[in-house]
């Protein structure tokens, strides 16, 4: 299991209303093959960046996803409220504790 990290940087005056796409945009990645849930948090001391965090069975289901008409319509929802592109990173499963 893999989590993917996806920083979102929202346009300034426009973060209730991407809050509300995003949240109806959700169940689209959690319905895609290989996808173990999703959410989102919006950051405390900067209110119009938005944190995306997927758990993912691997980096190519995700990968995977992006090439289909789901990835299309999740994008339709939500990339026309991005003041730049949004950075997207994957990390490992949790570090093992004794």
């Amino acid at each position: 299991m893999i989590t993917e990290h996806a920083w979102l940087p929202v346009t300034p005056g426009r973060e209730d209303e991407f809050a509300a796409a995003v949240v109806a945009a959700l169940p689209i990645i959690e319905s895609a093959p290989g996808c173990h849930g999703a959410e989102v948090r919006r950051q405390i001391e900067d209110p119009s960046t938005f944190l995306l965090l997927v758990r993912w069975s691997s980096v190519d289901a995700h990968m995977a996803f992006r090439a289909t008409e789901l990835f299309d319509t999740w994008r339709d929802l939500t990339h026309s409220f991005y003041g730049s592109a949004p950075s997207v990173t994957h990390f490992s499963d949790a570090l093992a504790r004794d």
